[in-house]
């Protein structure tokens, strides 16, 4: 197993002009009063009575959607009687932000859904270390050695296929494979989308730019097709539009709960490609701590919540994402991780290349396809 303990800058264009004022909109509270019950989906991960407030605050800068993050953070607020403000956007354009704020920055925890932005700001010196008590939340290899940032979920690769055209007999062993002609004009490329991006970039930081962006190039001149996102990918390979596509993990999952739930068939399987192979990476989730949090208990309480039996059983029961807090099982539905899926890239490799890896993609051709 790979242990990378270096840290490179993310090598992003600057554009905080554009990103501040969109994301000054977003920001909102969440709170509650004593004696209240949540409800919706936030009661599922704590159905008590809400504590009274505490007084205390924090505020989150959240790269991950508010879909999937207000129920946790309501309900920390409920339990807690710490007040939450959260501020959305991605995890690059706050990464962004809070250099540009420095000291001034109201961030006390930011959250990203990859691991470049956190590498950017620990490479800015803007993180601080947490207590050992959160960070022995997780194994060693789902935290930071400096102790600036933890792993709270995690999101596979895997090349989801079509069952009727692509039974599992026939799939490939590795990503580099779909570059033959067996598989010309049959794979999906989520090319624009984050996730995407993300996978690239460690595959460059793994095996070099020459190697990753040949592969990519070998691709567009197999003919891959471009979609903007995973869930098109997802919902193209399972009415056959299609054969298989590159995409997380968890997107197929939910289509086919909804499909079942609405009584259709859903004719689309993930399939994990070899142990060893690049396309199977875990890409982590994190949490950090920025070094001038106004309230360090209070923002190491909420990251440790994101830790919590609860809140880790709502990650994977509800998004189908791997939880990473030491004795908390998997839904069953999701196959067991090994190899290359747990901890063989660490974050602190992975701060720099994100804008170079949007160049090579966009240079390769791939969004016109």
């Amino acid at each position: 197993m790979m242990k990378i303990s270096r840290i490179s800058p993310l090598r992003i264009s600057p554009r905080i002009g554009l990103v501040g004022p969109l994301l000054a909109l977003a920001l909102l509270a969440a709170a509650c009063g004593g004696g209240t019950k949540l409800e919706g989906v936030a009661a599922t991960v704590y159905d008590g009575d809400c504590a009274d407030d505490t007084g205390s605050s924090v505020t989150v800068y959240s790269g991950r959607s508010e879909n999937l993050m207000k129920p946790v953070y309501d309900a920390f607020a409920c339990e807690s009687g710490i007040s939450v403000r959260v501020r959305w956007g991605s995890s690059t354009d706050l990464a962004l932000l809070v250099d540009t704020e420095g000291d001034r920055t109201e961030a006390d925890v930011f959250i990203s859904r990859s691991p470049g932005p956190v590498g950017f700001l620990e490479s800015k010196g803007l993180l601080s270390s947490m207590d050992s008590s959160v960070l022995n939340l997780v194994d060693d290899d789902h935290r930071g050695d400096s102790g600036t940032w933890i792993g709270f979920s995690g999101r596979k690769r895997v090349l989801v296929h079509n069952l009727d055209t692509v039974p599992s007999s026939d799939l490939p062993s590795s990503v580099f494979d779909l570059t033959g002609p067996k598989w010309r004009g049959r794979v999906a490329i989520p090319a624009t989308n984050g996730s995407f991006v993300d996978w690239f970039t460690v595959f460059r930081d793994q095996y070099g730019d020459d190697e990753a962006t040949g592969w990519l190039r070998d691709m567009v001149a197999n003919d891959a097709r471009y979609y903007p996102n995973n869930v098109a990918i997802v919902e193209a390979v399972a009415r056959g539009e299609i054969d298989m596509g590159l995409v997380n993990h968890y997107y197929n999952y939910r289509l086919a709960a909804d499909a079942e739930s609405a009584g259709q068939d859903h004719r689309a399987a993930n399939y994990d490609l070899a142990d060893q192979d690049i396309g199977s990476l875990l890409v982590i989730t994190a949490a950090t701590m920025t070094k001038n949090a106004a309230d360090r208990p209070a923002a190491q309480s909420l990251i440790a919540y994101l830790l919590s039996a609860p809140a880790q059983r709502y990650f994977t029961s509800n998004t189908y994402e791997y939880p990473l807090a030491a004795g908390v099982e998997p839904n069953p539905v999701l196959p067991p991780l090994s190899a290359l899926s747990i901890g063989s890239v660490d974050f602190d490799a992975l701060g720099g290349g994100f804008e170079g890896s949007e160049d090579i993609i966009q240079r390769s051709g791939i969004l016109s396809r």
